[in-house]
């Protein structure tokens, strides 16, 4: 296998299919989910020449913590769903490759056991619930653990109708639980019906439709932590983020999982960017496949992108070496797309390098 695509032709054959309908699948009729994907594919990079780019240094920080490239590992619900071992092996491949993993709410691990398998720095990305003292009760057990930022999803007031999922009947397996809903007496996902997946019955019963700015400054009171918000399309929503606290944004539409036909993220975040104008770090997912992404996202301004399916499909083919592989082939692509742009560190990525 030589680059990622060819992990998820590997993933698809090895992992269930109602399973491998919720990790691939989208909303609707999934334009948003390919659409982040061709927009990459529309930004054209003007590469410089006559540099010396003998040595490349792709090392960052997020939100001051270093990490050895600007790749870090996107809250991806269910890990179990993929391979055993699921978010422990993520964990320690994410540490091992030197960057920093988000631990999802929807985790098949609990929070604790996630950063215990792998000590570091290490964010927990938040659905606020409806009763907020569950709520409260898991972010202070993420400060416990040791947990270094908080990722507050603001982009799924209700969960987006993923079809894939409905006419396959998807429920997390009797031998699993959303561990970390266990705090709210709901860690066993209820069975399917005609016209819900069991995830979609799941969200509907626990998580907050309510979620406003104002929660953004609970979560930081309540934690300490940054808090780092996910699921921003809009300058004017990221403003606003800002104002109430927010020390990072995520430009995200969900992995094209919530409102179909939304804008693909990567089209969103210069946008973002401008309107953050430096008062918060601003990342992006969705869509990102080859080492020219990252560094597309670079030059739009991203300090880093987060990339979710892909490292389940590693995951699903060789556990924590299998992601490890695909980390290390997003390191070999960016860094060669690095060299042969004209640029000697993430610093040079900037935004000339990029034509709309």
């Amino acid at each position: 296998m030589i680059n990622l695509f060819d992990y998820e032709r590997e993933a698809e054959r090895l992992i269930e299919p109602s399973h491998w309908g919720y990790i691939a699948g989208g909303a609707n009729d999934e334009v948003t989910l390919g659409a982040n994907r061709a927009a990459f594919d529309r930004i054209l990079i003007r590469y410089r020449t006559m540099v010396d780019v003998t040595t490349r240094d792709l090392r960052t920080t997020v939100l001051g913590a270093p990490v050895s490239m600007p790749v870090l590992v996107a809250p991806t619900a269910m890990q179990k769903l993929a391979h055993a071992d699921g978010e422990c092996a993520t964990a320690r491949a994410a540490r091992n490759a030197g960057t920093l993993m988000i631990t999802s709410t929807t985790a098949t691990t609990r929070l604790r056991d996630v950063i215990a398998a792998s000590p570091g720095p290490m964010w927990f990305q938040l659905y606020l619930y409806q009763d907020r003292s569950k709520s409260r009760a898991l972010i202070e057990e993420a400060v416990k653990a040791g947990y270094t930022g908080v990722v507050l999803t603001v982009d799924a007031p209700m969960l987006g109708r993923r079809e894939r999922d409905i006419r396959l009947g998807f429920t997390l397996p009797r031998h699993l639980t959303l561990e970390n809903a266990e705090v709210a007496g709901m860690g066993v996902v209820p069975d399917a019906n005609d016209d819900a997946s069991g995830l979609m019955l799941h969200f509907r019963s626990l998580h907050d439709a309510a979620v406003t700015p104002k929660d953004i400054a609970w979560v930081r009171e309540v934690s300490g932590l940054p808090v780092i918000v996910k699921g921003v399309v809009r300058g004017d929503d990221a403003m606003r983020a800002v104002e109430h606290g927010a020390a990072g944004i995520v430009v995200s539409n969900h992995g094209g999982r919530q409102l179909d036909t939304a804008i693909p993220a990567i089209t969103a975040l210069p946008e973002v960017v401008e309107a953050v104008a430096g008062r918060a770090e601003v990342y992006v997912d969705g869509g990102i496949r080859r080492g020219t992404d990252v560094l597309k996202a670079i030059a739009l301004g991203a300090q880093a992108v987060m990339v979710g399916r892909p490292v389940l499909w590693g995951l699903a083919v060789g556990g924590e070496a299998g992601v490890r592989a695909v980390l290390d082939l997003l390191r070999q692509e960016v860094d060669l797309a690095m060299a042969l742009a004209g640029a000697r560190n993430v610093s040079e990525v900037t935004r000339d390098l990029v034509a709309l």
